[in-house]
């Protein structure tokens, strides 16, 4: 169904070359990055006071890449994530007249699109705590199947001098937000299994049969180009969601929810971090903020709109105005109840309405 070496070939060939750097100055930005994760590993345990237990550093390996590297390393974790779905095609499909060359050729197609995909989001990710991907050769991960946490250097050494700011303080500051992710999964033991669940009962609801796929796709192409069915209203959705079953908008609502809560909370993290031991954050936020606003070309704004990523935009501010209006309200410890257990998440109306989570969890009405 996915020709998952032709992707990584694919995305290979596309990818942009990173900043120019000697290889010294390579060298000195990979033990840089290195020393940084460590260091925000105990900035970040202090300040949210969230110590995983019964996990080593080792555990969840830190490692620096390059834009293939990272390529790789997100293969790796389609595949393991989608092997289910991606099953149940292939036996469908499989049982259908002609049913193997469609899936050979239809394979190399896949193959090409997700590489040509992945080849775009490779330079504008700057580090990535990965979940779900298997260990391999040259990317190893946690004994027993757990994450390990992916810092871009070309991306983070392009946003830099992007942004013209201090590059100690930067790569520090990326790290902050990086750990943060990785506190969350090592500290909270039923998160990852959770968030696995969510994602493949999505996967589960998913129609495998082309031509109801092909009808989705059909509407979905209709409202995002303005012709949407009478009494549809489109919302601002992305083609992701546009294609999806109600059980899976569902279902995605709460991935979404999650998602904000801990892109919000990282956020709220390394600038909370900041100030002690990132002199210019104050600089560096104000920079950041104003280039995830003004965006870049149209194509590029138009992608970001087809592939949901102005959502994830909006899972930032949405997440940290939630964390940051709970913590106000109950103090750090209030907050880590979040933690506690599934049915502790805030709901996506809650992380819009942080009081309603408030009362809910703590059990006090709002004064």
């Amino acid at each position: 169904m996915v020709d998952w070496n032709l992707a990584v070939a694919t995305a290979t060939r596309l990818v942009r070359p990173g900043p120019d750097v000697s290889r010294d100055e390579a060298r000195e930005i990979v033990a840089e990055l290195r020393r940084h994760a460590k260091a925000a590993e105990e900035h970040v345990r202090a300040f949210t006071r969230m110590i995983p237990e019964g996990v080593e550093p080792e555990d969840t390996p830190v490692l620096v890449v390059d834009r293939a590297g990272w390529v790789k390393a997100n293969v790796a974790g389609f595949r393991e994530v989608l092997r289910p779905l991606l099953d149940k095609m292939q036996e469908r499909r499989g049982s259908s007249p002609g049913g193997a060359v469609l899936g050979a050729v239809g394979g190399k197609v896949t193959g090409v699109e997700l590489g040509a995909l992945l080849s775009f989001l490779s330079s504008r990710v700057l580090g990535q705590y990965e979940t779900f991907a298997p260990p391999s050769r040259d990317l190893p991960s946690a004994p027993g199947g757990g994450g390990r946490l992916l810092l871009v250097a070309p991306n983070i050494v392009h946003v830099e001098r992007e942004l013209d700011v201090a590059p100690h303080d930067f790569r520090l500051w990326v790290c902050l937000h990086e750990e943060t992710h990785r506190t969350q999964f090592t500290a909270v033991p039923w998160l990852r299994d959770h968030l696995e669940s969510e994602i493949q009962s999505f996967l589960d609801q998913t129609e495998v049969d082309p031509m109801t796929v092909l009808e989705r796709l059909r509407e979905a192409a209709q409202s995002l180009a303005g012709g949407r069915p009478e009494g549809e209203e489109d919302e601002g959705r992305s083609l992701v969601e546009l294609v999806q079953t109600p059980a899976q908008r569902e279902i995605l609502g709460r991935l979404t929810a999650v998602m904000s809560l801990l892109e919000g909370h990282a956020d709220y993290v390394m600038d909370g971090v900041g100030p002690q031991v990132v002199p210019s954050v104050g600089e560096i936020r104000e920079k950041f903020q104003q280039r995830r606003a003004k965006g870049a070309s149209r194509l590029d704004m138009a992608l970001r709109k087809l592939l949901g990523l102005d959502a994830k935009l909006r899972q930032y501010r949405d997440g940290e105005r939630f964390v940051r209006a709970v913590v106000e309200e109950v103090g750090m410890d209030g907050f880590n109840r979040v933690w506690t257990s599934p049915n502790t998440l805030p709901t996506k109306s809650e992380i819009a309405a942080p009081a309603d989570w408030v009362a809910r969890v703590h059990r006090r009405a709002e004064s």
